[in-house]
């Protein structure tokens, strides 16, 4: 391969061996190629170039998730949920969001599906350990058949037995992707097939007879097998299947800076999608129920949905797209509810159309990007308006500010739910209003300097689960005042030779009398870690530290399986425990080798580390994995 002179995005090490000084070459299917030629693009055409540096960024993506997981902590056993330990508010969905949202966490949607470009066929593979008895592996394979067509093949698979009773995890996640342009570049469309299979047993978490037995450390209870959950018969799913289609042809093409351009763009999608809940038995740990064996909660949605916008850019005006979007939505259960003498109703069925605008321009160093949107017919009156202005003070320092303002309908969990358990059947589609969100954010970001953002939001008719009453069970609910919440967070890493301390930390303030709305009010990563290349040539790079996590205690959030939900809770406080983790990373040609001592000091600073009320945080383990990249 020929050295690229070109800057590969994100670039932070120099270790990336796919990059070659001027005097290497090789030969690659009869061609000279650059690192520079393998592109992934995302959704909104945003082009990132193949990295195979290793970086702490990508110590801190090698996870389930595949992304890095600052502000939230993740559950005992790999595929489980994760609580969040800060909140955002900046969501534009016209539509309400599908319910189930702890198993929406590797639930790839539209925005998560990336596209290439490459000169020759890729290839990679990632692979990590799990929690008794499982593995986690992500394999992908893309080819440009041609200049114009490219076509990708993914699948990420997981199973994991745990460490629990009734913990197993199983899911898949399988990608089809193509991407076509003309040879005059006038038209292109990207598509994708996504189908995914999410599985896991649940358990209830420890019942309160055991938290004791767990925060002791008695080695009777260390093998946590023993431990009793609050049930051992339920298992939860989240099924998907999406057809994606993205389009655009180019009516007048730009010829020159000086000259202006049209467009007209059209996406259609569909997806099916369903979340089930079985119990062999029912279980006093949801309340009464209609029947008392094989219980199932199924509730599915149909969606369809497409869009047709021009976009119009002209030097002096700028950029402009006007956007008409339409879709049909068919939500819910296939069985009747009555529930004291009243029915509730099985189902939601909507045909909506929202307009959807988008305004850009530059003014000297300063750019102005707008985005507005509403929904004009349908029983859902969601709207948003959001701006910003970047202004870009030299290469290396960056401000921005925005302001928006967000109206949307609550997820369709609190709006309607049907259930075998008497206490989980609601219909609150006529009686919730719209969550508005109103939001001030500024950012400074400089590599050299600091990246630092600070963001105030006002929350009116704040919507959600929560535990209580006489009964103690889970209810929706919506408030009826307004919750201020301000967080500040600063990310900066110091270099000293060979030696650096990567920091995170985030500051957060609510302000909630009503104490529906709990955060930590700081959340802290540190990371020491030393980097240099070894043996002739510089063949191996190596990267070893410690990862120092951590966030006060508060009114963590609880996990309700059977919705698969969070709910808000004002009885137990949980946090306040460290979290260390030891890493030696290497790096030989494209592979990159992970190797980490997860929560090393659990046996010596306290079992008292819960992910949520009754669930506990992950033991002491060692885990192992890689990422290879291969180039045909």
């Amino acid at each position: 391969m020929k050295s690229s002179t070109k800057s590969v995005k994100n670039p932070t090490t120099n270790n990336d061996s796919l990059v070659f000084r001027k005097s290497q070459k090789d030969k690659v299917s009869s061609k000279d190629v650059v690192i520079d030629q393998y592109k992934i693009i995302d959704a909104n055409n945003q082009v990132e170039v193949l990295d195979t540096s290793l970086t702490i960024q990508k110590e801190y993506k090698f996870n389930y998730l595949r992304k890095d997981n600052f502000g939230l902590i993740q559950f005992a056993n790999l595929g489980q949920t994760y609580n969040s330990l800060t909140k955002d508010f900046s969501s534009t969905n016209l539509l309400p969001l599908f319910g189930a949202r702890g198993r929406h966490f590797n639930y790839l949607e539209v925005e998560d599906v990336k596209y290439y470009e490459v000169p020759t066929p890729l290839t990679e593979l990632f692979f990590k350990t799990a929690f008794q008895q499982g593995q986690l592996l992500d394999a992908l394979f893309t080819v440009n058949t041609s200049r114009q067509f490219n076509f990708s093949i993914a699948y990420k698979g997981m199973r994991s037995l745990g460490n629990y009773q009734q913990a197993l995890t199983s899911t898949g996640n399988l990608r089809f992707t193509s991407s076509f342009k003309s040879k005059n570049n006038r038209y292109s469309a990207r598509t994708h097939i996504v189908t995914q299979d999410l599985l896991n047993q649940e358990n209830g978490g420890l019942n309160n007879e055991d938290i004791s037995n767990f925060i002791s450390g008695d080695q009777n209870f260390i093998d946590r097998s023993v431990f009793d959950p609050n049930f051992d018969n339920a298992e939860n799913t989240l099924v998907g299947k999406r057809f994606f289609l993205n389009q655009e042809y180019i009516i007048i093409p730009q010829k020159d800076s000086i000259n202006r351009s049209l467009s007209i763009k059209n996406s259609i999608a569909f997806e099916d999608k369903y979340f089930q809940f079985d119990q062999t038995a029912s279980s006093d740990f949801f309340g009464d129920s209609f029947n008392q064996s094989n219980i199932r909660d199924r509730v599915t949605i149909e969606n369809f949905e497409t869009e047709v916008l021009i976009k119009y850019r002209e030097p002096i005006i700028g950029d402009i797209s006007f956007g008409v979007g339409y879709n049909d939505i068919n939500y819910g259960y296939d069985k009747v509810t009555i529930l004291n003498s009243q029915q509730i109703i099985n189902r939601i069925k909507d045909k909506v159309i929202s307009l959807e605008g988008h305004y850009s321009n530059q003014f000297g160093g300063f750019r102005l990007i707008t985005d507005v949107g509403a929904n004009i017919v349908g029983q859902f009156d969601s709207h948003y308006f959001l701006s910003e202005i970047v202004y870009d003070v030299n290469d290396d320092m960056h401000i921005k500010t925005d302001i928006g303002h967000i109206s949307n309908s609550p997820n369709y969990n609190l709006l309607l739910y049907q259930s075998d358990y008497i206490n989980y059947n609601w219909n609150n589609v006529d009686s919730f209003k719209n969550q508005n969100s109103t939001n001030l954010k500024a950012e400074f970001n400089s590599k050299s300097i600091l990246d630092i953002s600070a963001e105030y939001v006002v929350v009116d008719n704040f919507s959600f689960f929560s535990r209580g009453g006489d009964d103690n069970l889970i209810r929706p609910e919506q408030l009826n005042q307004s919750i201020k919440f301000f967080k500040v967070r600063l990310d900066k890493e110091l270099k000293f030779g060979k030696f650096a301390l990567d920091n995170s930390i985030l500051y957060q303030k609510v302000d909630d009398d009503t104490q529906s709305l709990n955060l930590p009010e700081f959340v802290v990563r540190n990371t020491f870690y030393y980097s240099n290349h070894f043996f002739k040539k510089k063949a191996l790079f190596l990267q070893t530290g410690i990862t120092f996590n951590y966030f006060t205690d508060y009114y963590m959030d609880g996990y309700d399986p059977l919705l698969a939900e969070f709910y808000s809770q004002d009885q137990t406080t949980l946090g306040g425990f460290p979290r260390l983790d030891f890493f030696i990373n290497a790096k030989i040609r494209q592979t990159r080798i992970f190797l980490k001592a997860e929560h090393f000091n659990s046996s010596f600073t306290g079992y008292n580390y819960f992910s949520a009320p009754n669930n506990p945080y992950r033991d002491f383990a060692t885990r192992f994995g890689l990422v290879w990249n291969f180039f045909l």
